[in-house]
């Protein structure tokens, strides 16, 4: 099933409110996921290290403070 992005907008702006909130949730959370995923991808992978590194200098260096 080859569907467009625009033909699924075109669908989503269809639904039902209930259906809609229904759908939104499921999004949500999938997105949610996917994003959590790609973190974990990126920690494994190495790709932060040089972030993480110049976070923990500058917090080293007083750089840093409390949220």
């Amino acid at each position: 099933m080859d569907m467009t992005v625009e033909e699924i907008e075109n669908l989503i702006t269809q639904l039902p409110q209930k259906q809609l909130k229904k759908f939104r949730t499921w999004y949500e959370k999938f997105d949610a996921d996917a994003w959590e995923k790609q973190i974990e991808n990126d920690v494994v992978s190495g790709k932060l290290d040089d972030i993480a590194a110049i976070a923990i200098a500058e917090h080293k260096e007083g750089l840093s403070r409390k949220l």
